[in-house]
């Protein structure tokens, strides 16, 4: 039986060694923290239970595609529940609830803006084609070749997949009002770059968003990591919990054995390996982990890249209930292009940014005791900035948190019984973030598909990468078909006989 060493179990990773150990490879997942999920962890502190990085649950398809590729379903493993509204959207002078019943959206556009209706139809009929297009076809590719592409539907399509067009320009062709058009721009933040320079095909983001529902599965989105590392144990996966690695040994072209610290005791292992899944922060696999001879990429290429951002969070736990408060809610209300140019082009740490609060509490009594409130704060900052510091974090709380009670009408900051601050070098420290980054990398044109690193190292013939730094991108469900790609990948190049 051949034995892959899977480094990471973020849903990359948990991913590729559910694929594989199913084609009957030996895995095991070489972990540094001690429960799996990667960024996706929880946190639990004073009986409040923290999601500490993802919190949005969207293209529900795609967790339901992975776990009946295993004979199994989503509701064997957790409960979800679509949210209505499926989020709230502050603006300086007014809110807005983003329905979950299409038809009432369709009024609410109409509303704000004459003919919105009806071209709500037009754009969400175009987004349906490029999420079909893009999520049941082209995040599937590789990214290992051009011919992948050479498909006759997709090549028929090409133009209506709006690839060269940009996606402020596309929604500008619908939506006039500056409230629709941020409330149609928003998602795309997820893929790490301004609406000006992420393709028009992602409006495949809007399908998702709008007919496909924004969810919520009950206990939290760690749940999704542990019904995967579940899957996983099912089909014998081992799993070594605290385990830091620190080198890949390489010999005539192969990695050979994988050296990982046990971080507890200081204790020193080595694993063979017939094949290695990096499934960790890609730059930090090259860089601290592999010899320079052994590196697919140079530090000037990586510096090259366009990142995604990182951000600020805070976990807050309440002593009390906020009465109205949404699930999810966006606060918009300051300048939106302002905070985009302090990420994306001076980027500097930003003056009156824009943020975001996720109140699970609202929806999930388990996540709080009773009467109290889980808040969890986010505010995007570019990535590999300098001077991120308590002090630093406490004035961008203390600027945000009064913004939140203003728009709220509820004032919490003397009932805040629990506090933590989460950043750039937390990022760094816990993930090997490259730059810190929160997300991976930009999904902008020339970062896309073949463009990205490959999954395959160039030099090292049995060492594949899975994540958001490779194909197909940042994200909870793209980490998902990463890790199917790289085991796909794997099952192809070598035979287990």
């Amino acid at each position: 039986m051949k034995k892959a060493i899977i480094i990471g179990s973020g849903f990359s990773g948990l991913s590729a060694a559910c694929f594989l150990a199913k084609e009957g490879w030996e895995v095991t997942v070489l972990e540094k923290n001690n429960l799996p999920g990667g960024r996706a962890r929880k946190m639990e502190q004073d009986g409040f239970v923290f999601d500490m990085g993802p919190s949005w649950y969207w293209m529900p398809d795609i967790f339901d595609r992975f776990f009946n590729a295993f004979g199994k379903n989503t509701s064997d493993y957790y409960t979800l529940q679509r949210l209505d509204p499926s989020y709230r959207v502050y603006f300086k002078d007014d809110k807005i609830d983003i329905p979950a019943d299409y038809e009432q959206l369709k009024n609410l556009f109409e509303q704000i803006e004459k003919g919105a209706g009806k071209n709500l139809d037009a754009f969400m009929k175009e987004a349906a084609y490029k999420y079909k297009v893009g999520m049941q076809n082209l995040v599937f590719k590789p990214g290992v070749s051009l011919t992948e592409f050479l498909d006759v539907d997709l090549l028929r399509g090409v133009l209506k997949l709006d690839v060269f067009k940009n996606m402020k320009a596309h929604v500008g062709r619908f939506f006039k009002d500056p409230k629709l058009r941020y409330i149609i721009e928003f998602p795309v933040l997820f893929l790490g770059a301004m609406p000006n320079h992420i393709p028009a095909l992602y409006s495949l983001m809007n399908y998702a968003d709008i007919k496909l529902g924004t969810w919520y599965p009950q206990g939290g989105m760690f749940k999704i990591a542990e019904g995967m590392h579940d899957l996983a144990a099912s089909l014998g996966v081992q799993f070594k919990w605290e385990h830091d690695v620190t080198h890949i040994q390489v010999q005539d072209g192969m990695a050979k054995q994988v050296l990982a610290t046990h971080l507890p005791s200081g204790k020193k292992y080595e694993y063979q390996a017939d094949v290695v899944v990096g499934a960790a922060d890609y730059h930090f696999i090259e860089s601290t982990l592999l010899d320079k001879p052994y590196r697919s990429y140079t530090e000037n290429y990586w510096d090259k890249r366009t990142m995604a951002p990182s951000c600020l969070l805070f976990y807050v736990g309440v002593n009390k209930k906020i009465p109205g408060l949404q699930h999810h809610s966006l606060f918009f209300d300051t300048d939106f292009d302002t905070h985009g140019l302090e990420i994306y082009k001076t980027k500097s740490w930003p003056r009156d940014p824009l943020f975001y609060v996720c109140a699970p509490s609202v929806t999930d009594r388990t996540v709080a005791p009773a009467g109290k409130e889980n808040l969890f704060f986010l505010v995007p900052v570019a990535s590999g900035l300098a001077g991120d510091n308590e002090a630093l974090r406490k004035s961008y709380f203390d600027k945000i948190i009064k913004r939140f009670q203003q728009q709220t009408g509820h004032s919490i900051e003397s009932d805040i019984g629990y506090y933590k601050s989460y950043g750039i070098t937390d990022f760094i420290t816990d993930y090997g973030a490259y730059k810190g980054n929160a997300y991976g990398l930009a999904n902008t044109l020339n970062q896309t598909a073949i463009l990205k690193p490959a999954l395959h190292s160039k030099k090292i013939k049995n060492l594949y990468y899975a994540g958001q730094l490779t194909v197909p991108g940042p994200g909870v469900p793209p980490s998902l078909i990463s890790g199917e790609l790289a085991a796909r990948e794997i099952i192809k190049d070598f035979s287990i006989t």
